[in-house]
């Protein structure tokens, strides 16, 4: 009832089945289809740590989260032989609570820790060796952690094209002193400075597309190979970032590519022509 799941079939089990640690189980939708496929799991049996329990209930699918299943579950009685695995030292490492309004929320926390402390045998002075969150706290945990993300994700990617930038702005000063003399016999030929300031951007810009390029190939390619062999959360590169960080590259060529190309561009073609 905390959880606020539905059943899509059966029931869920009764007090007297808590109270007597009956071995049935409710399962979830995923666990229902392994286990039973194109069959009704009502009344049948499943094994747990080889243990049987009578299914009497299946949850609706309730999807997954970061790309873990939310439907893998299987819930039993708490006295039932399933706590010999998941506490088989008879500790309990979480419980939910629930009040029965926002209002009654904080004197329900006390409560409980008043309680937990009384159990642990927690002295006035000590800290608790415990913690309490709500829904909220944990909600504001997670957009703390998801600022921090899209800082640093803003961040390193901005320091990288400024590194890069320079790199290619170095390139190119390199290759308009290599080239001096082919850039005098281009406007010796009749090349205008528009055309050479174009020449020197077009080649800034490409050298930085396929850096972008290959840097999207080798960071799609490392993301689905973390996939495949440590999680099950799903990697994809949708299209619209794809097509930003190819923009952001060519936007970073022309600015750090100016530079140079204005350079090229301003050359005497007189001393570009003697330049040895």
């Amino acid at each position: 009832a905390i959880k606020n799941y539905d059943l899509t079939s059966g029931r869920t089990f009764s007090n007297q089945e808590s109270d007597a640690g009956t071995p049935v189980a409710v399962i979830g939708d995923e666990v229902a289809k392994f286990f039973f496929p194109n069959l009704d799991p009502i009344d049948r049996e499943i094994r747990v740590g080889g243990l049987p329990y009578r299914v009497i209930g299946v949850i609706a699918r309730q999807g997954s989260l970061f790309g873990l299943s939310l439907d893998k579950m299987v819930i039993a009685p708490f006295l039932s032989p399933l706590h010999r695995l998941t506490n088989p030292r008879g500790d309990m490492d979480g419980f939910i609570v629930q009040a029965a309004s926002q209002l009654e929320m904080q004197d329900m926390m006390e409560s409980v820790r008043e309680g937990l402390r009384s159990r642990r045998h927690l002295r006035p002075a000590v800290n608790d060796n415990f913690a309490l969150e709500t829904s909220e706290s944990a909600l504001m945990e997670f957009r703390k952690t998801a600022k921090i993300m899209n800082i640093a994700g803003t961040a390193l990617p901005a320091i990288g094209l400024v590194i890069g930038g320079l790199v290619i702005m170095n390139i190119m000063l390199v290759a308009v002193a290599e080239r001096t003399r082919e850039i005098g016999i281009r406007k010796a030929l009749g090349a205008t400075r528009a055309v050479i300031l174009w020449q020197f951007l077009v080649e800034a810009v490409t050298l930085t597309s396929l850096g972008a390029a290959v840097g999207l190939l080798l960071g799609m390619l490392t993301a689905w190979g973390i996939k495949t062999a440590f999680t099950e959360i799903p990697a994809s590169t949708p299209a619209s970032a794809i097509a930003a960080a190819l923009v952001a590259s060519a936007i970073t060529g022309v600015a750090f590519g100016m530079m140079p190309a204005m350079k090229a561009a301003r050359l005497d073609p007189v001393e570009a022509l003697r330049y040895e």
